[in-house]
């Protein structure tokens, strides 16, 4: 199964709007006399921006040039069989929009024994088969080369995955058997449940490695290598050794401790992890027939809960390519050709990095002493040394970006640039005196920027002559990893300051989504009072452990205390206080995180194992004034924390801060790693009901992203 939603469609029903996949036969002479090779072509007859999906229709189509090949086959008229795609797709994957639009669990169970019907026959041929990987293949796309006896992939081949699990779903077309049997049971647990939860498939040279692919050709001449080696395997010349099934006692340790990491990390928040584990555990001694009659029933299961439907809502939010809602004509964009930033820590450094390397631009950093400025660029140098060092950046380009990245202590050698981006510390009055000393150098055409997390821009250009070119691009850390950023609107700001914020993100490789000049904004606004509800329990007696623990049941990257260490407590705090000050008692006070931040106090232990949440430190304790145990227990912090989550999300929406409830969850899935499983939060809170306790309806229409209740 897999990742890839097809053209919108509505209604239910299987194949309704599907957007065709079909098989295209020929015949080719294999060199050498080595036979009569049937090459089957996947193709949807689009260009490569419309990747080729399996929907039903598809899959009846595909079954049907294959049961012709296999009769060919049979009869000894062909000597092998070949699976291939269009160009940059073998197959990216089942229609998701197609799967999250059936109406009941046998729809589902069809779903999946067609999926295994069609592409099982490529295990049943009587002759070789082969899958010429020849660009992404996610899912159901990398099912069908697994299903086949042998594959090549080129070497350009992006992205290869069984990316399920973090979709609510598992490998349902042979996958979760497949795989282990294929690659051992320890590597599988990373193609199915390690790699789908960091969202990271795997490049063809990877999968060559790793052994999901046998052989790996330069893509220039792909298709002619590929046929020529499938002849040296026809001929014997070339034999594909196959490792055997791990013993039983290795692959029960494997599993026991993928189920204890499970237990941890996803703490029952969705079923999709659990069932994938169920499969590759039982991989080892099921029969063929066993194995796939298990993924149908999962799939059937998984395809009719809201965790799938919330998945697959979120994941055609982070995978739109639309103008972000609220940007104005991208005409009317400002052109960047130097970019000036005020401030060298690290934050303004790892700015000063993405602008060098994805716009193509000098770079000025300006600090106040030299000092500060030297850490900045050293900063950029060990980082490009590392990328270079690595593989993972060429040595020209590094060698550019080093070259395009200056500093500087005078404030005027930002004269000439024509977008400048102030990144220092979060008080207002030392940003406003960075503006006011702009002003009075850049050019009347410059761009001003703030990074700001959460203080007004508004406030911030309110003394300038010309507020109308200052604009909020709010960058979360770490900047080069994370997807998101915030363009805020200030009361002033133009439609060009707005609309070059916006193509610079664009540009930076971002998702941007347009916010008014609000407290926090989005993520921060939410985030830190999610934090602040947990201090506020502890405030009130909840012991430090058990309001730690309370969030479990969503599922989130991290526990309150490890991430409020990453963010730091002083800016956590920093946050906190400046929501209070605008948004009053909504958000709480919290004297104990205070003390915490006065002393320097970490607030987490080291976690057990890498990759492991990391608990909290029951000393901090002490900082806390109520005694302990007099508070709320798990189920009521996470209750008081979704009655307040759902409180502020209703401000946010009826203040403007964005248009849609759409975009609130995409900026928690991109800028504070929600989960899909969640749908970002607004799902969550409809499915849960907080949503109607709390303001009288519904925030999303029912149907998106959860299963329909009607």
């Amino acid at each position: 199964m897999a990742p890839e939603p097809a053209a919108p469609r509505g209604g239910s029903g299987q194949g309704r709007g599907e957007r065709v996949t079909h098989a295209l036969v020929r015949d080719v002479e294999l060199p050498g006399g080595a036979g009569t090779l049937a090459l089957v072509t996947l193709d949807n007859g689009l260009d490569h921006t419309k990747p080729t999906t399996l929907g039903p229709l598809g899959l009846a189509e595909i079954r049907t040039a294959l049961e012709g090949v296999r009769a060919r086959a049979r009869s000894g008229e062909l000597a092998a069989v070949a699976v291939t795609g269009k160009p940059y797709f073998l197959a990216a994957g089942a229609d998701l929009l197609q799967a999250a639009s059936l109406s009941g669990r046998d729809e589902a169970k069809a779903l999946g024994e067609s999926g295994h019907a069609t592409l099982g026959m490529l295990g049943e041929m009587g002759v070789p088969t082969f899958a010429y990987v020849n660009g992404v293949a996610l899912g159901g796309g990398l099912e069908v080369a697994l299903n086949c006896d042998y594959r090549t992939v080129a070497s350009d081949a992006a992205a290869l995955a069984l990316p399920e699990t973090g979709l609510g779903l598992v490998p349902g077309w042979g996958g979760a058997y497949l795989v282990p049997r294929l690659v051992g049971i320890e590597k599988a647990m990373d193609v199915v449940l390690n790699r789908p939860a960091a969202n990271k498939p795997f490049k063809a040279a990877e999968a060559l490695r790793l052994g999901l692919v046998d052989a790996l050709f330069e893509a220039a001449d792909f298709l002619e290598q590929s046929i020529a080696w499938t002849a040296a395997v026809v001929r014997g010349e070339i034999v594909v050794e196959r490792r055997e099934l791990d013993s039983p006692e290795v692959w029960d340790a494997v599993v026991g401790a993928a189920r204890q990491r499970l237990d941890a990390v996803v703490a029952g928040s969705r079923p999709a992890p659990g069932r994938a584990l169920d499969l590759l555990a039982a991989a080892r001694t099921a029969t063929r027939e066993e194995a796939f009659a298990a993924e149908d029933d999962a799939l059937a299961d998984l395809m009719m809960t809201d965790e799938m439907r919330s998945s697959v809502y979120a994941f055609g939010l982070v995978s739109g390519g639309k103008r972000p809602q609220g940007a104005p004509d991208p005409k009317l964009a400002r052109p960047v050709t130097r970019v000036g930033i005020v401030g060298a820590g690290l934050m303004a450094a790892q700015i000063a990095l993405l602008f060098a390397q994805r716009l193509g631009v000098p770079v000025v950093m300006r600090d106040l002493d030299q000092e500060r400025v030297d850490k900045g660029l050293g900063f950029v140098r060990g980082t490009v040394e590392k990328l270079t060092g690595s593989g993972r950046m060429s040595k020209d380009a590094g060698a550019k970006i080093l070259s395009s990245v200056h500093g500087t202590t005078d404030i005027a050698d930002l004269a000439s640039c024509d977008f400048v981006i102030e990144a220092v510390t979060e008080v207002m009055g030392l940003k406003k005196k960075v503006f006011a000393e702009l002003e009075g150098i850049v050019s009347p055409e410059a761009i001003l920027a703030t990074n700001t997390s959460a203080l007004s821009v508004t406030e911030m250009a309110s003394d300038l002559d010309h507020p109308e070119r200052v604009v909020g691009i709010h960058f979360f850390n770490p900047v080069a990893q994370m997807p998101l950023v915030e363009i805020i609107k200030a009361a002033e700001t133009s439609d060009e300051a707005l609309a070059t914020g916006f193509a610079v993100g664009k540009k930076l490789r971002k998702t941007a989504v347009g916010c008014l000049d609000r407290p926090g904004f989005v993520v921060n606004r939410l985030l830190v009072l999610l934090l602040g509800k947990i201090a506020e329990a502890v405030e009130g007696g909840t012991p430090v452990e058990v309001a730690d623990r309370a969030l479990r049941p969503l599922g989130l990257p991290m526990p309150p205390f490890q991430l409020l260490d990453l963010v730091g407590p002083a800016v956590g705090l920093h946050v906190l206080t400046s929501l209070r000050e605008d948004l009053g008692d909504r958000v709480p006070r919290s004297p104990g995180l205070e003390k915490l931040v006065a002393d320097g106090t970490r607030l987490s232990l080291d976690p057990a194992a890498k990759g492991l949440p990391a608990p909290v430190d029951p000393a901090i304790q002490s900082a806390f004034a109520a005694e302990p145990g007099t508070g709320l227990d798990e189920a009521g912090v996470l209750d008081a924390v979704l009655t307040s989550l759902t409180v502020e999300i209703g401000h946010m929406l009826s203040e403007g801060v964005v248009e849609t409830p759409a975009q609130i969850d995409l900026c928690m899935i991109l800028g504070a790693g929600w989960g899909f499983h969640l749908g970002g939060i607004t799902p969550y809170l409809d499915r849960t009901g907080y949503s109607e306790k709390v303001l009288g309806r519904r925030i999303l229409p029912d149907g998106v992203g959860n299963v329909p209740r009607g």
